[in-house]
């Protein structure tokens, strides 16, 4: 279906305007008709198609899954709940969203296929509890424990952003202040050595060499590891045996690569956990788990779990032949599996992970920072040395 945007009226007789989606300018009319809007005029939009296909900001989808938890659980038809948030939502490319879940439910799906029409919104992993929330008659309940999924996922997000948000502002700072001494300070005084025939320094020599060639290829090294970013980017889409790699290569990066494994884990456990508790069976749960993996290293895993139960093998068993979780997880999934509360089990994983992520997380907070102090010093003593050394010989010399 195509874009519209449209300009339209309300029951009270303001003008609306918005985009939607729809077959044709018929259709546009009908659904408009629906959401008690008189259309007025549209034609095909024509601009910000990436950000129409962006994802939905998470806190969005937090708000819609406690609201339509609450009122679900007070007895409100769905179809009256959605229309509710639609009229309430504020972010315009999510009340969208929300009208397009309003329009497929009347035409005759439920809640779970039409917000699989919508992966940008809502992932397989959500469309599959909701779907098991609607068959088990427990919608309310899936609604709040997606919400409480999603905080938990935003929190982890978070621990990750303050991680890399230090170490990126002092990296650039460090860039920027070396590039001005490039471009600008060390071609100067170059100039000034050269015109004295001051005998230079090796380290100073270096550091002229490096300022020449930044400044006369500065551009085209920009250039090419912008070019090569995107290239490896578009490799990494297009080329599973190039994702596989660079998804080994996270997982096995020093510092950060046991921070991101236990994330993913973290993440699968909790997702786990919820379908298994929601009714759904383990095979089918652990094959939804491996599209939201976010990790072809992990995905593999996850495939090799699923064959392995599917052979006959117990959960315990499948998880400890292919080693992705360490021993004192494969204890308390054992326990769990033995005692018939497998999902509890699988939330205490999670809850380990989750915690042990934010205690990672800290611990590298705290050596990174004075790793990267003593980083930017030992470059701006060696710019210091290089520098003032030569400029320090003159004027001793011209002392003498």
């Amino acid at each position: 279906m195509a874009v519209f945007a449209y300009r339209a009226m309300n029951r009270g007789g303001r003008l609306v305007r918005g985009e939607m989606e729809a077959s044709n300018l018929v259709d546009l009319e009908l659904r408009l008709h629906r959401m008690d809007l008189d259309f007025i005029n549209g034609e095909p939009s024509r601009g910000m198609a990436l950000w129409r296909r962006g994802r939905i900001p998470p806190r969005e989808v937090m708000h819609f899954c406690f609201h339509l938890e609450q009122l679900t659980r007070a007895g409100v038809p769905i179809i009256e709940s959605l229309c509710d948030l639609r009229d309430s939502t504020e972010h315009p490319r999510f009340r969208e969203i929300v009208a397009g879940l309003v329009e497929s439910i009347a035409g005759g799906l439920s809640l779970s296929q039409a917000m699989a029409e919508h992966p940008a919104a809502f992932d397989a992993v959500f469309c599959a509890l909701i779907r098991a929330g609607e068959a088990t008659g427990n919608l309310p309940e899936v609604l709040a424990s997606l919400n409480e999924s999603l905080k938990r996922s935003d929190e982890l997000a978070s621990y990750t952003r303050r991680l890399v948000i230090y170490p990126a502002f002092v990296l650039c700072t460090i860039m920027v202040a070396t590039g001005v001494a490039m471009l600008y300070v060390v071609p100067e005084l170059s100039k000034l050595f050269l015109s004295i025939g001051a005998t230079l320094p090796l380290h100073t020599r270096i550091l002229i060499s490096i300022s020449h060639l930044i400044a006369q290829h500065g551009g085209w090294l920009l250039a090419f590891i912008v070019i090569g970013g995107i290239g490896l980017k578009i490799l990494t889409q297009q080329n599973p045996g190039m994702r596989l790699k660079v998804d080994r290569l996270k997982l096995s990066a020093p510092l950060f690569g046991e921070v991101y494994r236990k994330i993913v884990l973290a993440r699968f456990a909790s997702l786990f956990s919820m379908m298994y508790a929601s009714g759904i069976p383990i095979i089918d749960a652990i094959k939804i788990a491996q599209d939201v993996a976010g990790n072809m290293v992990v995905r593999r895993a996850l495939g090799a779990v699923e064959q392995l139960i599917a052979e006959g093998q117990n959960v315990t068993a499948a998880f400890t032949q292919i080693g992705l979780f360490p021993p004192l997880v494969i204890r308390m999934l054992r326990v769990g599996e033995n005692t018939g509360a497998l999902d509890q089990a699988l939330g205490n994983v999670s809850y380990f992970y989750e915690r042990d992520v934010r205690e990672s997380i800290l611990k590298l907070q705290t050596m990174i920072e004075p790793l990267l102090t003593v980083l930017l010093g030992a470059l701006l003593m060696w710019v210091m040395i290089s520098v003032l050394g030569p400029i320090y010989d003159v004027i001793t010399k011209m002392k003498v």
